[in-house]
């Protein structure tokens, strides 16, 4: 997938704010400051998301229109974000209300750390989204951290742990931000899946 333009269309405090549209939505989460701004101005090829040192900066759901085909979703973090018990309260919701209940939720990206053992706050989540039967996948993170043996036995011992609970892994990706590292996967995969809901609906 080429990306030929990519907006920002607007930023939603609740669910009632999100698009009317039915266009397909893939959605970006992951623990605060864990790079996801960074992916999303990586794969746009532009500073289309703002980028924070301060965890939990995205406080909305932020919508960004991709090639008038798609919307790139970016939620809120959650986890650790030094903002009061209220507004981190309100994150869960609108986290919780947009994952489980936007019918045209496509797909759900969820970015861990690359050079962290599995944190368990990333492990309930995906838990909550098997559960519910929501769809993702796990995208790596800041790869260009680690040496690609440091690389191989983390991603290795992530899929170890998570198969202690689920029968298969989801697909995943590895990308990095600073060198461009996993951007034609990321958007070849989300042509394809865009491919097969079109033909689907026809």
């Amino acid at each position: 997938m080429i990306i030929k333009k990519s907006d920002f269309l607007k930023s939603c405090s609740k669910m009632s704010d999100c698009p009317k549209s039915t266009l397909p939505e893939y959605a970006f989460i992951g623990r605060s400051n864990v790079g996801k701004s960074s992916l999303i101005n990586m794969l746009c090829n532009h500073a289309i998301a703002k980028v924070s040192g301060t965890p939990g900066k995205t406080q909305c759901i932020n919508y960004f229109t991709i090639n008038d085909e798609w919307y790139l979703v970016d939620l809120p973090g959650y986890g650790y974000a030094k903002v009061s018990k209220s507004i981190k309260e309100g994150f869960q919701k609108i986290i919780t209300d947009y994952v489980l209940k936007r019918e045209q939720l496509t797909c759900l990206f969820v970015l861990v750390d690359s050079r962290h053992e599995p944190q368990r706050i990333d492990l309930e989540f995906m838990q909550m989204l098997g559960e519910n039967g929501i769809p993702f996948n796990i995208i790596f993170t800041k790869t260009d951290k680690l040496k690609p043996s440091e690389l191989e036995r983390n991603m290795e011992a992530y899929k170890a742990r998570m198969l202690e609970d689920w029968e298969e892994m989801p697909a995943c990706f590895t990308t990095s931000s600073a060198r461009g590292n996993g951007r034609d996967e990321l958007l070849d995969y989300i042509e394809r899946v865009n491919s097969e809901v079109s033909n689907f609906e026809n």
